[in-house]
């Protein structure tokens, strides 16, 4: 079950930049090490309805309904786009600015929680990913699920956190510079927006 493959793919996974990476640098970029704490912690928390969908066999319901999965999905996309136009508005979630002041905790970690939250492919990720890993014994199945996703979040959260501590750090850097901020506050609009663009061509 908790083999040395499991953890080398589970790593691979959560070290790819994906939309949890990207939210969780720009906080640690805008608001610094405390706001990259919560937003990985919300990230993290968000993976928890699609391991239980997976665990549970919810995530096939999903993948073979067409329509529940286009409601999370465009739910989503137009999710990830309000993060977007955030990016370019002063006090927006993703701005980066000197003279922001950082969101409360709870806020932070709620956005990352819906970033995963409204991702449907997660789901079907996980009924795909986990499953390889188990001991094939059907009594322990679902402990067996529960316990591979359990480590695979203390992964996610773990490296997500040196994440947006390496953000945090080059905030200083960062914050004296009008045009880098400018400049990245553009660049993380146009990654969401990006990645709004490529949910919605998702199919289930």
């Amino acid at each position: 079950m908790l083999t040395v493959q499991f953890f080398l793919t589970a790593l691979v996974v959560v070290i790819a930049p994906g939309t949890g990476v990207i939210y969780t640098l720009a906080l640690g970029l805008g608001q610094g090490r405390r706001a990259a704490l919560w937003a990985a912690l919300g990230c993290t928390f968000g993976i928890v309805p699609h391991l239980a969908a997976a665990t549970l066999g919810l995530a096939a319901i999903l993948h073979t309904s067409a329509l529940l999965f286009n409601i999370v999905k465009f739910a989503g996309v137009a999710y990830l786009l309000w993060l977007a136009w955030g990016s370019l508005q002063s006090g927006g979630a993703l701005n980066i600015s000197s003279q922001r002041s950082a969101d409360a905790g709870w806020r932070i970690a709620r956005r990352g929680a819906l970033i995963n939250i409204l991702n449907p492919k997660l789901s079907i990720f996980f009924l795909a990913l986990l499953p390889p890993f188990l001991s094939g014994n059907a009594a322990t199945a679902t402990l067996e699920m529960t316990t591979l996703g359990l480590v695979f979040m203390a992964m996610t959260f773990a490296v997500f956190v040196l994440y947006g501590t390496f953000a945090a750090a080059a905030r200083q850097w960062i914050l004296g510079s009008e045009v880098v901020m400018r400049w990245l506050s553009r660049s993380f609009a146009a990654i969401f927006a990006a990645l709004a663009g490529r949910l919605a061509l998702e199919r289930a």
